[in-house]
């Protein structure tokens, strides 16, 4: 069933001009994901920001994990590249964490909208509890020193494009931008329902 739904997702997502998504050796539980800002006003428009998503065998039930293959400078992105994100932690309520059970990972998520949380992300950090404190305190107390070291990082990340890629830009997809507020997905189940009978 995972392979199923994973397949539906990718499928659909290859339409989209905001991200670029390959297999990684045809298996459809590891991807490699290009993600690029099309919002002008975004400190990070204009990147292409590589990372890798790795999906559960029991895939929805569990949620992913994401990571940046070249870091970014933001409070919310470890060093390491991994995000200190609520969708992508387990369901169930977590009393340390202070998260909601509602602002984590359930099975009624889908790729899509764990990529958009991820590019709202960058232009709404939470600085209260950062995951790169050196980011979160440079974001307070300096937020142009900030800016230019996000900028860096967004020119930088060109050097990921894949030779022969033509980056989207606002302009040439002005209609296929991700609206960055959550869809009710009451629909996407009932699809998936009805393309597994």
């Amino acid at each position: 069933m995972a392979e199923r739904i994973l397949m539906n997702e990718f499928k659909a997502l290859a339409k989209e001009h905001w991200v670029n998504i390959e297999l990684k050796n045809d298996d459809i539980f590891n991807w490699a994901i290009g993600l690029i800002v099309l919002n002008p006003d975004s400190l990070y428009y204009g990147g292409y920001f590589k990372a890798v998503m790795e999906f559960p065998r029991n895939y929805p039930y569990s949620p992913p994990e994401f990571r940046f293959l070249r870091p970014l400078y933001h409070p919310n992105i470890y060093p390491d590249g991994k995000l200190c994100i609520s969708i992508l932690h387990s369901p169930g309520e977590d009393e340390m964490s202070g998260e909601l059970a509602s602002e984590r990972w359930s099975p009624a998520q889908r790729v899509e909208s764990v990529l958009i949380s991820i590019l709202s992300l960058l232009d709404d950090a939470e600085v209260s509890s950062p995951a790169n404190v050196d980011a979160g305190v440079l974001l307070r107390n300096s937020p142009e020193k900030y800016k230019e070291t996000v900028l860096k990082c967004v020119e930088e990340s060109k050097a990921d494009i894949p030779e022969g890629f033509e980056m989207p830009t606002h302009q040439s997809t002005a209609k296929s931008a991700p609206k960055l507020v959550k869809d009710d997905d009451s629909d996407f189940w009932v699809e998936m329902m009805m393309t597994m009978m």
